[in-house]
């Protein structure tokens, strides 16, 4: 089952092209981002309600997907960060269909196995992660 609600794209030009391209074509085109495999993960808004879609690094082992909530290394975490906690029901997109998942946050064990993963699937975290005194936040997604 995948989130029902109004959709409220992107203010970003460029999210609201890949994502729509994405879509359009069953994950086939618009995926990937610096020459590295996306996914389009779908959350409901913290403050609005409506759905949101973002375009994630994809980073996936034996099922289950990371989510890293980098922003490239700004200090504060991106919007869906706050979506994903206050609500933990996201859709994921890997290909042609889009599956419901739960989102958590890893905890230090996951972590400190999954940001090596992430790092792998795309190497321009370990930067951001300099760039920031936060830690960046990991989350891991699990279909439901």
């Amino acid at each position: 089952m995948t989130l029902q609600g109004e959709y409220e794209p992107s203010s970003a030009e460029w999210v609201r092209n890949q994502v729509a391209a994405y879509e359009a074509s069953g994950g086939a085109e618009a995926n990937t981002v610096m020459d590295r495999p996306i996914v389009v993960i779908t959350s409901r808004g913290h403050k609005s309600g409506k759905l949101r879609k973002n375009p994630v690094m994809r980073v996936e082992h034996d099922g289950v997907y990371a989510a890293v909530a980098s922003k490239g290394g700004a200090p504060e975490h991106p919007e869906w960060f706050h979506n994903f906690v206050a609500d933990p029901h996201v859709d994921l997109q890997d290909g042609p269909d889009p599956h419901t998942y739960a989102a958590r946050l890893a905890t230090p064990a996951e972590r400190t196995e999954w940001w090596p993963r992430a790092v792998e699937a795309f190497p321009p975290y370990a930067e951001y992660q300099e760039k920031t005194d936060r830690e960046i936040p990991l989350f891991l997604l699990e279909r439901v």
